[in-house]
């Protein structure tokens, strides 16, 4: 049951995947603050990339620009300015004019104060002709610029005055809506004769950029147009307005037969056309002075509006830190009036969930099956694919799709599963080197952590080539010495001779008491891995003839050994139970390998390896063909041979191994008193050779006692 749930627990790039999708949809329904500031940041980049697109020509603007301070004085210039203003935009067939100012304050001249001071004095001195009264009355009137300008507006009939309100989030309600708890309004003598008015406020985003201009504002209980909203119904002969409200929020906002999409605050998502200037800008100072041609303002909406730097109402926005607030409104007016809006609407959002699952799952199913360099360009060039449709859908159809969180998820499965097989993969390193470490040299080691995939565990067939190794007389040794000291030497052995196979890159198999097993080819494949059993071979009785000259100075038995080489296909993996297995090779070649390590006792030899050994190291070793043998438990009989030593060291067996071979080619024929002569041959320059024993008793053997006929040279070995 604990295997169970472990293995369901067991993170997979399945599941990495999924986990990643699930947070990333949790973060998207939270909206949490940094990622929504930077999906803000990268609609900005798409605006601002997409470049300028020309507006309509139904707006215009008349700025109080730095030119017009600068000849009309500091602002506010007089109501009187003003008056002049619109009766120049009125007579030039302006067909709607909007002022993204307010008046909230009487204007008060000098002027005005001294005639005012004077009828006070006056009446105060009791003077009582009416006349005088009169005169200065009508005075004042011809110089009450608010007077002049109410009168102008009234004359006018298509001004639209713009006002603000303060905004408290105390006020705000339960609904979305924006609630403000009052209005900053002009003097009643302009509103009276206005045409028509609505609030300039535009409120920024929290990074400062202003994105969003409301549509609708909430206050006492009554709703309330922007100024943009107000300029539109004047300019298109007063079409209803109306506002669809639901549970939450605003549903719609209709004027006519526009319907405006908004948020369910009531915003309108500002589509900005392009950077400061998009629209045409004319200095009021060239407006007054009469230089602009009417035909700049016949049938248009004409904002009054300030872009000087030191009246303060300059924006940030997606094109840049200083954009003229009033150009917000005449960006407004457009979208509304050629339905040019930018899409971000719920089904959007919709979209943007599919996304970010689809996405998600393209990214987990490439990358756990690609090596990193690939995973990361796949993932790169699935992230600007993206993007690039991103941008695209953006530029040519004005829908808002979330950039952000599909990024943000490819990438963070690519981080997951990369992570995680970087864990996983150094796990299973750090399990190859503890289940290697005590088998095979660093160097084969460190060559199998580079590239895992080199190791295959399992039951895979393979050509290798297996030595085996075994202490001559062992039991009768170990009778004769004590437990601590038979370790001692049993180590010191087994040191000496693992540290040889290391040498060679072997893999150290297993140890079988006082014998050695070792495996090369396996598990990192070498093609010259009978070549390399060979010559840890003869490193190893080189080592022990070493090992004997130190025993024998420490009054120490010295000990012999046998080797056997076999070269062949061999099955090679993990072998074992599921729970405990050992890494080994298993088939006929390898206990042919150990019948050779025994055949050694039979003649005299230290290294014996087969026939097909032989084939692959014929060149670069010395050996001597030594007998045509049926080892127990083989059907047909195999070709041995003792190994000698190194191709380079062959002038010192020349003439013997001819001898030897020559004798043996007799023995084969039946000659024995011939053969034993080239054995005899053999003995007197080599008075220690086994195999010229062996040949001479057999030879002496086969003259006295019957064999099989017909005669094939083919010994059978009885023992192990």
């Amino acid at each position: 049951m604990k295997e169970r749930l472990k293995k369901r627990l067991q993170l997979t790039p399945v599941k990495i995947t999924f986990l990643v999708i699930l947070i990333v949809l949790l973060f998207f329904s939270l909206d949490f603050r940094f990622l929504r500031f930077m999906e803000l940041k990268s609609l900005d980049l798409r605006i601002a990339s997409r470049g300028t697109q020309l507006p309509g020509s139904e707006t215009v603007i008349a700025v109080i620009d730095e030119k017009s301070l600068s000849k009309l004085g500091r602002w506010p210039w007089s109501r009187a300015t003003m008056a002049q203003l619109v009766n120049m935009l009125t007579a030039a067939g302006a067909k709607a004019i909007g002022f993204d100012v307010v008046f909230s304050e009487p204007d008060e001249s000098a002027h005005l104060q001294t005639i005012d001071n004077l009828i006070h004095e006056i009446k105060k001195s009791g003077i009582k002709d009416e006349n005088i009264i009169y005169l200065l009355d009508q005075k004042k009137a011809a110089g009450d610029a608010d007077t002049i300008l109410a009168r102008s507006i009234g004359r006018a009939k298509n001004v639209t005055l713009g006002y603000f309100f303060h905004l408290s989030r105390k006020d705000a309600g339960e609904d979305a809506l924006i609630h403000a708890y009052a209005p900053e309004t002009n003097l009643k003598i302009l509103s009276q004769t206005a045409a028509n008015s609505g609030y300039f406020n535009i409120i920024a985003d929290s990074d400062g950029v202003m994105r969003w201009l409301p549509l609708v504002i909430k206050c006492r209980g009554d709703y309330y147009v922007s100024l943009a909203v107000s300029l539109l119904q004047q300019y298109l002969g007063w079409p209803p307005l109306a506002l669809s409200l639901y549970e939450h929020g605003v549903d719609s906002v209709r004027i006519g037969n526009i319907k405006i999409p908004t948020d369910e605050a009531g915003r309108l998502l500002i589509n900005y056309r392009g950077p400061a200037k998009t629209f045409p800008h004319y200095s009021i100072v060239d407006i007054i002075e009469g230089k602009i041609p009417s035909e700049s303002f016949r049938d248009k909406i004409v904002l009054v509006g300030a872009t000087a730097v030191g009246i303060y109402d300059l924006r940030v926005t997606p094109f840049g830190p200083v954009y003229p607030g009033v150009e917000i409104h005449a960006t407004v007016i457009d979208n509304i009036l050629h339905r040019n809006f930018l899409i971000h609407s719920g089904w959007i959002k919709f979209i943007d969930i599919c996304a970010i699952i689809l996405l998600g799952l393209v990214a987990g199913f490439i990358v756990p099956r690609l090596r990193a360099v690939s995973g990361i360009i796949a993932t790169f060039l699935l992230l600007v694919a993206f993007v690039v449709a991103n941008v695209f859908i953006f530029a040519y159809f004005n829908v808002w799709l979330n950039l952000i969180y599909p990024v943000l998820t490819m990438l963070a499965v690519y981080l997951g599963i990369t992570v995680f097989r970087y864990i996983s993969e150094e796990r299973e390193k750090k399990k190859i080197k503890d289940a290697f470490q005590y088998y095979l040299t660093a160097s084969v080691i460190d060559e199998i952590l580079k590239d895992p995939a080199k190791l295959k565990l399992g039951g895979d067939k393979k050509e290798l080539t297996v030595l085996f190794s075994d202490i001559r007389d062992f039991t009768t040794i170990s009778e004769k010495l004590t437990p601590e000291e038979l370790v001692a030497l049993l180590n010191e052995y087994l040191t000496a001779m693992t540290n040889i196979v290391f040498r060679y890159d072997g893999l150290l198999d297993k140890y079988m008491g006082d014998a050695i097993m070792s495996v090369y080819g396996a598990p990192l494949y070498q093609p010259d891995h009978a070549k390399r059993a060979c010559l840890t071979a003869l490193a190893m009785m080189d080592g022990l003839r070493k090992l004997q000259d130190k025993w024998r100075e420490e009054n120490r038995p010295a000990l012999d050994i046998g080797i056997g080489i076999s070269t062949g296909d061999m099955v090679v993996g993990n072998m074992g139970s599921e729970m405990r297995f050992d890494y080994t090779v298993m088939g006929d070649m390898v206990n042919l390998g150990s019948r050779l390590e025994g055949v050694n006792k039979e003649y005299g030899t230290n290294i014996i390896i087969s026939e097909f050994t032989y084939k692959a190291v014929s060149d670069i070793v010395t050996c001597r063909e030594l007998d045509w043998v049926q080892v127990k438990g083989k059907q047909k009989p195999v070709k041995i041979y003792e190994l000698l030593g190194e191709k380079k060291d062959e002038n010192r067996w020349g003439d013997l191994l001819v001898a030897f071979h020559t004798g043996l080619s007799l023995y084969r024929e039946g000659r024995w008193d011939e053969a034993i002569a080239s054995f005899q041959k053999v003995l007197t320059a080599w008075p220690e050779d086994g195999p010229s024993r062996v040949y001479i008793e057999r030879c002496e053997k086969l003259k006295t006692e019957p064999f099989v006929q017909p005669w094939n040279g083919v010994f059978t070995m009885r023992a192990k």
